[in-house]
């Protein structure tokens, strides 16, 4: 009896105990949450008073001042400028805030857009398709008005001052908030009114059974579309029939911004009725397959997913569908793709980086990968709406897929480690397309941050007088020698020209692929070490910025790779703007290079392959000293952060060996001829079974 009583209060406390951090997780989350919609709202009003609200200001009046210029001001067409393409509809209701003054009106419509963003995300996270864990409806909401507060649709809107949001938020406030299928259908058809997309719900709300709903919809905007033509004819007749229901309207159809089909194919060079009548069969067919596959999911039980793919096939089909018109592809994150608990995460992942990053982030600049590049949020609403495989919830792997194996991490040399032991190595491999977006989006990020961190001419050549003064009393500044040298053999200036030119992104790629397709284990543990000493790296480069031998003046360098450079000019010609001169301190050029001969050295079968490995950091560290595009000091540098990268690694997740589960502990292995410890092994061969 004792035992049951302390049994009982443990695990009384355990729950409170468990109760208590998912408290301070929630605060934590919606702390997070009202911090992001803070710094949207300081944006957008620290913003100069012809940047912010662009196209609220065209409407209501001009930045500045009178209140007289703007379209809804005008006396003739909301369209003569063709500066409105709301419906209208729209330009009836925006009417009444022309008598507002422009500060307040900027305050005012930021805050409502914001509380409108906020509302949807709580609306959103309470449709979430069940059944979900009592720990995700607890964090559902402040995590869902996060991710709409970052992403590029609310952005945009909040910085133009378009009303593209309430919609949307009509569209989730009649499907999942009021009761009533008249009052669902009175929302939607307010929606409609003000973007006529919005009618494709009408058919969904009839083929699920909310057949009043639908009626009551296409009510509304018959009504709404009627009394504007009564009180705005001329208005009426220029967008719905002259301006084909506004799809002559705003900016050029074929440009970037309209990630629409017709703009996709404007994009490509077709036109006229070609590209009129492929337009319209494509339409077609996506509505047809999208509608079908969204009544599905909403039989099924998953309404919100239904409602999202809807929404993904009115912005493919729409004529024009801007940035800030986007967020019905965020919507689709809900759906569960993938039966394995590894591939949980892709979808939402892809899903979450479209919208968050401009596509030039996502994919590199190259001419073969434009047409990919420049229609990425449409290539994913086509995704959604049409083909990704969403799980219904009669599947078994709904609820709980297919869990991932973990490996229990090797003893360590120090019984602290790992200090986060719930770093698990995982034996399988990660999803490709995860990582290939991951590796794109963080080179992205570090060239960014690289570009900026920068403190000045002046700053960087004083540090590098201050190295080659610490190379001349260390006895080590071979430098110019070097330099120099390679003047007289011109073949081995050509090869440490070609080596430093060519091998810095391709050897690390390389290994890494390679180490993907025949080490799963060992490709996590070497792309940790990588990214930390990356990250290292960057410390150094906006902390130290340093000018490298060949723009140090007075000091007869010659650039070997680039040619000679005006050092009387500030900006050192073109590669200034494609590039940061100063982030020499640590050399990441030597830093990934050793980086490739330690992976190689310890994961390489044979002998051979372990000296082939070294020879690349070898000639990485001749090739920079020699073209002047680096200090030895730099080098060293890259060496040590790199030793820190595999450093936090083993003191974070341990060693590199691991013990598989379900196997008894092998022999003692040796390795350089030492004994490891027993039940350690390499993770090549159990992590690609």
């Amino acid at each position: 009896m004792a035992n049951a009583e302390h049994g009982g209060r443990g695990s009384t406390v355990d729950s409170g105990s468990a109760d208590s951090r998912m408290g301070a997780a929630r605060v934590v989350l919606w702390l997070v949450a009202a911090v992001l919609a803070i710094r949207q709202m300081a944006h957008v009003l620290r913003l100069p008073p012809g940047e912010r609200l662009t196209d609220l200001e065209t409407w209501t009046g001009a930045s500045g001042g009178d209140g007289v210029n703007g379209v809804l001001h005008v006396k003739g067409s909301l369209y003569d400028q063709d500066h409105f393409t709301g419906t209208p509809f729209a330009g009836l209701v925006l009417k009444p805030l022309t008598h507002s003054a422009e500060q307040a009106l900027g305050v005012a419509w930021t805050f409502s857009t914001l509380l409108f963003v906020a509302v949807l995300g709580v609306v959103a996270a309470r449709a979430l398709p069940g059944p979900i864990s009592r720990r995700s409806s607890l964090v559902a909401a402040p995590v869902a008005i996060s991710l709409l507060m970052v992403s590029l649709p609310v952005r945009n809107a909040l910085t133009t001052g378009q009303t593209s949001i309430i919609p949307v938020l009509l569209v989730l406030l009649g499907c999942f908030a009021v009761r009533g299928e008249r009052a669902c259908g009175v929302l939607i058809g307010v929606g409609a009114a003000l973007q006529p997309t919005v009618l494709l719900f009408v058919p969904l709300l009839w083929l699920t059974g909310r057949r009043r709903a639908a009626v009551s919809t296409t009510a509304t905007f018959a009504a709404a579309t009627a009394l504007t033509w009564a009180l705005m004819p001329h208005d009426s007749w220029t967008y719905w029939v002259h301006h084909v229901a506004g799809a002559g309207l705003g900016a050029r159809p074929d440009g970037l911004a309209n990630q629409s089909l017709h703009g996709a194919l404007l994009r490509i060079g077709l036109e006229g009725p070609l590209e009129i009548g492929l337009f319209l069969a494509l339409a077609v067919a996506v509505i047809v397959l999208g509608l079908r596959r969204a009544v599905r999911y909403a039989r099924d039980g998953q309404l919100l997913l239904a409602v999202a793919l809807t929404g993904c096939v009115a912005v493919t089909v729409s004529p024009t569908a801007w940035q800030h018109q986007l967020l019905w592809v965020l919507l689709a994150m809900v759906g569960r793709v993938g039966t394995k608990a590894r591939d949980r995460l892709v979808w939402p992942a892809l899903v979450l980086l479209v919208m968050t990053l401009p596509g030039a982030v996502l994919l590199p600049n190259m001419p073969v990968l434009y047409p990919l590049r420049d229609n990425v949020p449409l290539l994913t609403a086509l995704l959604a709406a049409c083909l990704v495989p969403f799980l219904p919830r009669t599947s078994e792997h709904f609820r709980k897929p297919v869990p991932t194996t973990y490996a229990e991490p090797a003893p360590g040399r120090w019984a602290r480690v790992p200090l986060v032991p719930f770093w698990r190595r995982v034996l399988s491999r990660p999803n490709l397309l995860l990582e290939l977006l991951a590796i794109r989006v963080g080179y992205s990020a570090y060239s960014h941050i690289r570009l900026e961190a920068t403190a000045g001419r002046e700053t960087a050549e004083a540090h590098g007088r201050t190295i080659a003064s610490i190379e001349r009393a260390l006895h080590i500044d071979i430098e110019r020698w070097a330099n120099h040298s390679i003047q007289h053999a011109k073949w081995l200036e050509s090869f440490f020209n070609f080596y430093y030119e060519s091998f810095h992104f391709v050897v690390p790629l390389t290994v890494l692929g390679v180490l993907y397709v025949r080490r799963p284990t060992d490709y996590r543990w070497a792309r940790a070490a990588l990214g930390f000493a990356t990250v290292l790296g960057l410390v150094g480069f906006w902390f130290f910025p340093l000018a490298p031998p060949r723009l140090m003046p007075g000091m007869d360098f010659i650039d070997t790779v680039h040619g000679p450079q005006d050092l009387a000019n500030p900006d050192y010609g073109a590669m200034t703007q494609v590039t940061n001169q100063y982030a020499a301190m640590p050399s990441l050029h030597f830093g990934w290079s050793l980086w490739c001969g330690i992976v190689i050295a310890v994961v390489a079968p044979k002998l051979w392959m372990k000296a082939l490995g070294m020879l690349h950091p070898l000639f990485t560290v001749c090739a920079i000293i020699a073209t002047a595009n680096h200090w030895v000091l730099d080098a060293i540098g890259g060496a040590t952060v790199v030793g820190a990268g595999f450093a936090l690694v083993y003191a974070l997740a341990g060693p590199r060996g691991v013990q598989l589960p379900g196997l008894p502990a092998p022999r003692a292995a040796t390795w350089g001829g030492k004994a490891m410890p027993a039940g350690s092994t390499g993770s090549g061969s159990g992590a690609s079974k």
